[in-house]
């Protein structure tokens, strides 16, 4: 550890200085170039994930959405609409839309996301400006399935970095915690006015292609940022629990917790007490958890459902999520 370079720097400063911070002990030195060492390295990730989602998003605006006067959902397409409508420059409306949405993100999630936020949107601005990215295609499948393609990994990769390109999903947040709404219908909401808006201002072509556009952008936007690795969180009730503990922490290599419950089942003065698994796994590791638990228990009962979000446990997170 002495001998990485933030470490020397500090132990110069402190040498420079002399006087009560030469009381600073070596540990404490050690334990800043770490702390130092730690952000520089995930910063430097964040910016890479922000630049490449710059470049994406550009690509598929430039090279597929632009040209054939499609949009997008969120943020996104009500810049592009209005572009349409205005013949104002895309990158300038992009910039001024998201300004609102920014400034709510600021009091709803944090400092760090704002700067983040402001770098991917002004870069984005600055790639569609600057960058002459090539026109790829006009027909019009091609252009709302990879134009959409191409804009959700933009967007996905610049929520991997810890910004966003797009700030409608800050606006569901915020409404969604006002209104009891789930961010996933109040986003819904949003863009049902905008396609319907492009319907009546353009044409229901239009409008029923960048719904094919919307969607392909979004289940990229999933796939970048959960990837194939999406957990699952299996509860599983049996008269063999302990087997099947076993069977979990030995042959699949993972973590499980223990509930003490009743049976449900049958008449009240007839309730059994029973152990309740409960483990967390990726989606490839279903069929291999079924297999196994049907080998152990046929007549095991076994409840799975997606899990958003985690950490800590027997499964490693990507580095990205773990700040």
């Amino acid at each position: 550890m002495k001998s990485t370079p933030v470490y020397r720097l500090l132990k110069s400063i402190q040498n420079l200085i002399g006087g009560r911070a030469r009381r600073i002990s070596d540990y404490t030195i050690a334990r800043y170039s770490i702390a130092v060492k730690d952000n520089a390295s995930r910063w430097f990730k964040e910016l890479i994930f922000l630049s490449l989602g710059i470049l994406s998003a550009g690509f598929g605006l430039h090279g597929f959405l632009l040209p054939n006067d499609f949009i997008d959902g969120g943020v996104t397409g009500i810049s592009l609409l209005t572009r349409v409508l205005t013949d104002y420059p895309l990158p300038i409306l992009i910039v001024v839309i998201n300004i609102p949405f920014i400034v709510l993100g600021y009091f709803q999630i944090g400092k760090s996301f704002v700067i983040k936020s402001i770098i991917a949107i002004l870069g984005l601005a600055l790639a569609l400006n600057y960058i002459h990215y090539p026109i790829i295609t006009s027909d019009k499948l091609l252009v709302s399935v990879f134009g959409g393609f191409f804009l959700g990994a933009g967007i996905g990769l610049s929520v991997r970095g810890g910004g966003v390109l797009d700030g409608t999903e800050v606006l569901a947040i915020y409404l969604g915690r006002k209104t009891g709404l789930t961010i996933g219908d109040l986003i819904l909401v949003f863009n049902i006015i905008i396609f319907s808006s492009a319907a009546y201002l353009l044409s229901m072509e239009i409008a029923l292609y960048s719904i094919l556009t919307y969607l392909s952008a979004s289940k990229t936007v999933d796939f970048v940022i959960e990837g194939v690795e999406e957990y699952i969180g299996v509860i599983i009730i049996s008269k063999r629990s302990e087997p099947l503990r076993l069977m979990i922490t030995e042959k699949m290599g993972r973590g499980v917790t223990i509930y003490q419950g009743k049976s449900g089942f049958g008449k009240r003065e007839d309730l059994a007490e029973t152990e309740i698994l409960y483990s967390v796994i990726t989606r490839l590791e279903i069929g291999r958890m079924q297999n196994e638990v049907k080998s152990i228990d046929p007549q095991a009962f076994i409840v799975m459902n997606s899990v958003k979000d985690l950490k800590g446990g027997m499964i490693k997170k990507r580095q990205f999520k773990e700040h």
